[in-house]
């Protein structure tokens, strides 16, 4: 059993790596410095509790069913807010990441690539709803920065009788692109760069490497699937402007 005492090399390693995070950015001036401290005091307090959660409804099919659908809503409304745009753009977002997450585990499940039980189901079910959150964000945004940016040039194609899908085109299939990036790069170096989480934590619960390795292939193509669909689907809805975006905060 894990004793109190037990908890304070963490609670130090974190502290310092916190006060290091904040001194940096705050020694560069660049907004928000604190942002990322505070982030990881709240992402402690929401571990520490679904901790406590999940060792009694891991095994039940209903209480996961139930802890994902709270990923998800989370998921979503993080993701709309960074987009901005009300409950119009919280819909959007929400049907995207759907469609995207729902095709996935269909077809994980589907063709026994993981097996359907709830402890599965929980693990790889929020793997890839935060990673579809990440990249409905990162996309949703690229293309409002660079919609901004180039709104000449979409007046443009508009003023020569280009319809608003047509106008911003090219900057929706650039801005899907950009957002699958860092996933992409993360599958490409996999075990070259980095041991994913999902690897190194299936090897520390006493799975061999192999069965790990087999686990984690499939966790990562469900990323890029995921990802693609979620992307393209916001994408193609946000991409037709009438005016120019106002800018994110």
């Amino acid at each position: 059993m894990t004793e109190p005492g037990d908890f304070l090399p963490t609670l130090l390693g974190v502290g310092i790596l916190m006060v290091l995070t904040v001194g940096v950015l705050a020694a560069f001036r660049a907004p928000h410095s604190a942002a990322p401290a505070l982030s990881i005091l709240r992402g402690a307090a929401q571990l520490a509790t679904i901790s406590v959660i999940l060792g009694g409804v891991i095994t039940s099919p209903v209480w996961v069913a139930a802890a994902l659908l709270v990923m998800f809503t989370v998921a979503v409304w993080t993701a709309s807010r960074r987009l901005g745009g009300g409950w119009s753009r919280l819909g959007v977002v929400a049907g995207s990441m759907a469609l995207g997450i729902t095709a996935t585990l269909a077809i994980i499940f589907s063709t026994g690539a993981i097996a359907l039980t709830p402890r599965y189901a929980l693990a790889i079910g929020g793997i890839v709803i935060g990673n579809a959150m990440t990249i409905a964000t990162l996309a949703g945004r690229h293309l409002a920065e660079t919609v901004i940016a180039r709104w000449d040039e979409v007046e443009a194609w508009l003023a020569l009788g280009a319809t608003r899908r047509q106008s911003t085109l090219e900057l929706a299939r650039r801005a899907v692109y950009s957002a699958l990036i860092p996933s992409t790069d993360q599958t490409r170096t996999t075990g070259l760069v980095t041991l994913p989480g999902a690897f190194v934590g299936a090897i520390f619960g006493g799975v061999s490497p192999v069965e790990a390795g087999r686990f984690q292939i499939v966790v990562l193509a469900s990323i890029m699937a995921a990802g693609s669909i979620t992307a393209v689907t916001l994408i193609g809805i946000l991409a037709p402007v009438r005016v120019r975006p106002a800018p994110l905060g």
